[in-house]
């Protein structure tokens, strides 16, 4: 369901950006984006593909197909109001600079959650070491086998952090007011960037928790829709849709052996509120 919902409103802001042309929008405002910044933050919901993650360890290397993983999202408390608490919830900070009327460049990340479904029965190929865990012991060729949270449990939930450099287009759809107090526009971005990963990791009868490592990269489209009030504060809605490629996830903080690789797609719901600073004029 929320693979369709979101998959719907990628369309349909698609549909909107390619329906309008903003050179037959007339633009009385005083103030250009060029030369501007912005800055925003806001939360996020995520949803994950299937994917293969592979454990390699001492007296361990094997590969859980077919794995399902889930966000974490922060219940709706007043963490989100209390600045001590404020990066508890799934975010996204960023930082915007409009090189060109209509075009920006942007530095700052997501910081997602990423967490191992339980319970679920996974595709098991590879080995186990007999004695180092008390589910899993010998060698498997996808074999379909059970996973619980006590035995196995695998998640960057503190957290999936994509920083990442972007590159975004806008498209006045609507002004209102002889100095466009209220403005609609349109987003259209592409981004890469390095994951930071902060690792939870539970197998063989140890469970280690927030290992850091730079862990790969991703790539990532981000289509959005912003409401502009008085030429600076706005509220933005994005979707994001990416690929994630995690080279090495280092998940024992005395083990450099210890690591996973993994490859999956997300897509993700964004709600922002930022303000620009406009220093040129027309």
């Amino acid at each position: 369901m929320k693979h369709t919902i979101f998959k719907s409103l990628l369309l349909l802001i698609f549909g909107i950006i390619l329906s309008f042309d903003s050179s037959t929008i007339a633009q009385s405002t005083n103030q250009t984006d060029k030369g501007g910044f912005y800055f925003y933050w806001g939360y996020n919901r995520s949803a994950y593909t299937k994917s293969d993650l592979t454990l390699v360890g001492r007296g361990y290397d094997f590969t859980m197909k077919d794995m399902t993983a889930s966000d974490n999202p922060e219940k709706l408390s007043m963490n989100y109001l209390d600045i001590k608490k404020i990066t508890i919830p799934q975010f996204n900070l960023r930082l915007g600079y409009f090189f060109k009327d209509n075009w920006s460049l942007t530095v700052g990340y997501d910081h997602m959650k990423y967490l191992m479904d339980h319970p679920q029965d996974v595709i098991l190929d590879g080995y186990v070491t007999p004695g180092i865990s008390d589910l899993w012991s010998g060698q498997y060729d996808n074999q379909l086998s059970p996973t619980n949270y006590d035995d196995i449990h695998y998640e960057n939930s503190d957290g999936l952090n994509y920083i990442r450099f972007e590159l975004a287009r806008y498209f006045n759809l609507l002004s209102v007011g002889e100095n466009n107090w209220f403005r609609v526009r349109a987003q259209a971005a592409v981004s890469t960037g390095l994951i930071l990963s902060f690792n939870d990791l539970n197998f063989a009868n140890q469970f280690d928790r927030k290992t850091i490592s730079v862990s790969g990269y991703g790539i990532s489209v981000h289509p959005g829709l912003r409401l502009e009030f008085f030429n600076h504060i706005f509220l933005q809605t994005n979707l994001s849709a990416g690929f994630v490629h995690q080279v090495k996830v280092r998940n024992r903080p005395d083990d450099k052996s210890a690591i996973a690789k993994q490859r999956f797609g997300y897509l993700a719901s964004e709600l922002v509120l930022g303000y620009t600073w406009r220093f040129n004029k027309d």
